[in-house]
């Protein structure tokens, strides 16, 4: 199975790969907005991104697109400034409950499937020294909310409800449904 991904992220790239398919990368310019809920605005950064690439790319092979959003006490986190940015993040999620969501969009031949995946995260209680140490790493500078699920911060997490792989940045099962009910791929 082979998809069009509009999206330069390594992650959904190898979230695409782990599960046998092809993913030709082809990120897109789009004016991505930041008003309204987290909901929405995930959802409709999705949407526009999937519908440039079809548009410049076509729909033939299927098209999905992605946008991942971290909220916490109704504020939407980003990436870090810096690294005393992601200290604060870090301090801020530590012992606490966040949400992760996905907005996914899928077309093929001019049809479209577009969802949220929701993934609620709840960090451990995190020492200064440990919260130092993973931003020492570098890893979190480049990531919504200053961590990854799946590198060195796996540690950071106590539990999670929902998707992993909507946490890395692509719930798997959500773009799978959502090909296989625009007929891009069969059923076993």
């Amino acid at each position: 199975m082979k998809v069009l991904l509009a999206s330069a992220s390594p992650r959904r790239r190898d979230l695409i790969r782990q599960i046998g398919w092809e993913a030709e990368i082809r990120p897109v310019d789009f004016p991505e907005t930041k008003n309204g809920t987290p909901h929405d605005v995930c959802l409709y950064n999705a949407r526009g991104k999937a519908a440039e690439a079809a548009l410049r790319y076509g729909d033939d092979c299927p098209v999905v697109a992605a946008d991942t959003i971290v909220t916490f006490d109704g504020r939407v986190l980003g990436k870090p400034r810096d690294a005393a940015d992601a200290v604060r993040m870090l301090r801020s999620l530590s012992g606490r409950v966040h949400e992760v969501m996905t907005g996914v969009s899928v077309r093929f031949h001019g049809k479209e499937r577009a969802a949220v995946a929701t993934t609620v995260v709840e960090f451990r209680m995190l020492t200064e020294a440990e919260i130092a140490a993973y931003v020492a790493t570098g890893e979190p500078l480049d990531k919504a909310g200053a961590y990854g699920i799946q590198g060195k911060g796996a540690v950071l997490v106590e539990r999670i409800d929902g998707s992993y792989d909507n946490v890395v940045g692509l719930p798997l099962t959500l773009v799978y449904t959502m090909l296989r009910d625009l007929g891009a791929l069969q059923a076993d």
